[in-house]
């Protein structure tokens, strides 16, 4: 199958919002070669096949907060007169039945494959950090003899310390017959 859009591009276009991984109204319509407006018209057509967990509305603070997490513009440079709409990887793949176009298939297509490589990346990051976290705490107690010896290191050198040289004495003025004149 030819790829009409690179994966990165995907990835880049999925975002974390309520705790899923979404992806914009906005960003689906132009990899699907369509309006925006075109994409919501046929999605509230069919608004029973998008539930809460497949397409979401965002509200007004989070698409303020969305905006200066990412430095966008506002929404009166944007043209924004409508919130987006935002789809989990479920209302991605629902959108397919809705948008009916070969491209929107095969694009729907590569979609699905971009969320299932996020999660797998996404699971091995998981399993780099919880191997971390163990030689952190099998690594912490055998550092601990060297940790109490730096802080006994630190305490004896708040000890007064001897001083360790000689000290040059200032010679004793002679007025004898060898003294300078």
């Amino acid at each position: 199958m030819k790829h009409l859009v690179p994966v990165e591009r995907i990835v880049k276009g999925i975002y974390l919002i309520r705790d899923k991984k979404v992806m914009m109204d906005r960003d689906l319509a132009e990899l699907y070669g369509v309006d925006t407006a075109q994409l919501k018209r046929a999605v509230k057509r069919n608004i029973e096949r998008f539930p809460p967990d497949f397409m979401f509305e965002l509200t007004k603070q989070e698409l303020e907060d969305w905006r200066c997490q990412f430095g966008t513009s506002n929404g009166t440079k944007m043209g924004l007169r409508h919130l987006p709409m935002v789809f989990t990887e479920q209302g991605v793949a629902m959108l397919s039945s809705v948008l009916k176009s070969r491209r929107a298939i095969s694009v729907n297509i590569q979609i699905m494959r971009a969320f299932t490589q996020l999660r797998e990346m996404l699971s091995s990051h998981e399993e780099l950090r919880r191997k971390i976290e163990d030689m952190e705490s099998k690594y912490d107690r055998q550092f601990e003899v060297v940790f109490q010896a730096i802080k006994q290191l630190l305490t004896s050198e708040s000890r007064p310390k001897r001083r360790i040289g000689f000290e040059a004495k200032e010679p004793k003025a002679h007025f004898g017959r060898h003294a300078l004149p």
